[in-house]
């Protein structure tokens, strides 16, 4: 993965890890217990050399507890029967069970919403106990940036009126359905920011936010191309860096390669908006370095699941 930089507010500021320091953490003792530390604490991605050095990725049978169901449903604010995907612990998780939105990119669907390894990371971390249980569920939104784009179709009305009515009749998400937090890649993580700033508004905040290689473009030209918003003033509504404040007092997570497109946007968040973690590293727009944030996401989204509990 390279020198990665991450920020977080919790301690001391601003840090620089290398992957040495990393590894010599691994060597020194901290084994599988440091690794659960690190999750939890969601600091900073680890490498897939040192995963594999403590055993998060290998074929074990604590790797293989996770479970993904997928259900066809009808969303009315879509018009139109979508996927509802719910990635678990385990096969039997417990009743009420806290679950994370998963929002996926542009041109992706609610079956590839996630970056590789998540399901493992989250049935290992929960498994060790180094999170408290919790899941996810991804729910196909389309490529209009979570948001209308055209009458009968509001994939943000379904995240927020019939999401947590869907969880709430599978016995998940507790009484009131309500998911704790919220996730997302690439168009996903320009709606999951958008989601957070909408939960806010309805004084239901999430218990926290994590948005990886977030489509944070800082020209309208550019966004333009994608033929999405209806006009400058549709994107600027909308857009979080336009909306700074908006997550004020949200624990938040940014990661993003800095090779990806969308770097200097999500820099600019970094350094405006001062997140709970704004991590850069070497990596492009893709899942090779999106999955390597996978065991900080996890745990930093369970982290504040503890706390809020």
């Amino acid at each position: 993965m390279g020198e990665g930089e991450w920020v977080n507010e919790e301690t001391e500021g601003r840090r620089r890890v290398s992957r040495r320091s990393m590894l010599i953490a691994g060597a020194s003792g901290l084994g599988i217990a440091g690794l659960a530390v690190g999750s939890a604490t969601g600091v900073v991605p680890f490498n897939q050399a040192l995963q594999r050095a403590l055993g998060v990725t290998s074929s074990t049978p604590v790797t293989q507890l996770g479970s993904m169901r997928v259900e066809r449903v009808y969303s009315h604010a879509r018009g139109r029967e979508v996927d509802l995907v719910f990635l678990l612990p385990s096969k039997k998780p417990p009743a009420g069970l806290p679950m994370s939105l998963m929002l996926h990119g542009l041109h992706g669907t609610a079956r590839s919403a996630s970056p590789s390894g998540l399901l493992k990371q989250l049935g290992s971390d929960v498994a060790r106990k180094a999170v408290p249980a919790y899941g996810f569920v991804a729910v196909d939104g389309g490529d209009n940036y979570w948001h209308q784009v055209r009458p009968g179709d509001d994939p943000m009305a379904m995240l927020l009126e019939e999401v947590p009515q869907w969880l709430r009749a599978r016995g998940f998400g507790g009484t009131d359905g309500l998911p704790f937090a919220c996730a997302g890649v690439s168009m996903g993580g320009f709606g999951a920011l958008l989601y957070g700033r909408r939960r806010a508004e309805r004084r239901q905040p999430p218990a926290a936010i994590a948005a990886v290689a977030p489509a944070l473009i800082t020209s309208w030209p550019e966004m333009a191309k994608r033929r999405i918003f209806t006009g400058m003033t549709d994107w600027t509504s909308l857009d979080p860096l336009r909306h700074q404040s908006a997550l004020q007092g949200i624990p938040t997570a940014v990661y993003c390669g800095t090779e990806d497109p969308f770097i200097n946007g999500v820099r600019r968040y970094i350094a405006e908006t001062h997140p709970t973690i704004g991590y850069t590293a070497h990596g492009k727009h893709s899942d090779t370095f999106f999955r390597t944030t996978v065991p900080s996401m996890v745990g930093f989204l369970g982290k504040h699941l503890r706390q809020k509990a």
